[in-house]
């Protein structure tokens, strides 16, 4: 019997309006009534996830941050905490001089620079612009910002403005011990040694004395597949790409006709 659902949201639990849809809320709430565990795991923060935080209402556990923070929202307290080293924090910005790239610092906040959100369409966020003008918050230099303020950086996103140079970056970093996955068109999603989606998930499911084998992972993209590889049932999106559905046990419909909401009926709830 599964306990626990772990829904991805960009691509997965959120629609191409990155909406939740009705549909997929009633199921939601339908296994929380039911007693089962419905929790976020996602590459946004805490500040980019409230929106949804309001939505779904028993929502208790988030891992966000692609696994950086494991976070108990009744409690208020971090469960679990993984960031980049200052000293790493420097590197990557060493190596992202003089190159064309908006970077993105996810900890307690959501931090840019300043001047930069105008242009997220150029740097292939455009999606994204709405959400960052509601909850990020602009900083003039967000390196020294980061150093000067000791921010717990945990994730560093660079949106850059072309694949090429996206890979260049990678090849600058490749030898550092960072976690790095490509995301978006021309992301590069940075995070500490250890830090995955999955890793989260199992400090979670420590934390709640919950088998891995009792979990339910839904995503759609690269940085679900160590998530995904985890859990009992690894379920691929319709619209998820070929790595993801080539490691999935099944497939339910994509996320703008209630593929989450088939996955919490037909395998969360039909035991």
């Amino acid at each position: 019997m599964y306990k626990m659902i772990a829904l991805d949201m960009d691509g997965t639990l959120l629609n191409s309006q990155k909406k939740i849809s009705k549909a997929t809320l009633e199921a939601i709430n339908k296994a929380f009534n039911a007693g089962k565990e419905v929790v976020l795991c996602t590459g946004r923060c805490i500040p980019e996830l409230q929106e949804y935080i309001e939505q779904i209402k028993d929502l208790r556990y988030i891992i966000g941050i692609s696994g950086a923070l494991v976070y108990d929202l009744k409690e208020k307290k971090e469960i679990y905490i993984n960031k980049i080293p200052e000293n790493q924090v420097d590197i990557i910005f060493d190596a992202i001089e003089g190159v064309d790239v908006l970077p993105h610092i996810l900890s307690e906040k959501s931090l840019v620079q300043k001047g930069q959100m105008e242009n997220m369409e150029y740097y292939g966020m455009g999606a994204y612009k709405s959400l960052f003008e509601k909850v990020a918050t602009p900083v003039d230099n967000i390196a020294e910002y980061s150093i000067k303020n000791k921010v717990d950086v945990l994730k560093l996103n660079l949106y850059h403005a072309f694949q090429e140079d996206r890979e260049k970056t990678r090849k600058k970093l490749e030898k550092e011990n960072f976690v790095m996955v490509n995301a978006e068109k021309t992301s590069l999603e940075i995070s500490a040694a250890g830090t995955t989606k999955g890793t989260g998930l199992a400090k979670l499911c420590d934390y709640l004395g919950i088998d891995l084998s009792e979990v339910i992972s839904v995503g759609d993209a690269d940085n679900d597949l160590d998530v995904l590889s985890k859990a009992g049932l690894a379920v691929a999106m319709g619209n998820a790409n070929d790595n993801v559905k080539k490691i999935c046990d099944v497939t339910v419909r994509d996320c703008d006709h209630n593929g989450c909401g088939e996955a919490i009926e037909k395998y969360l709830l039909s035991e």
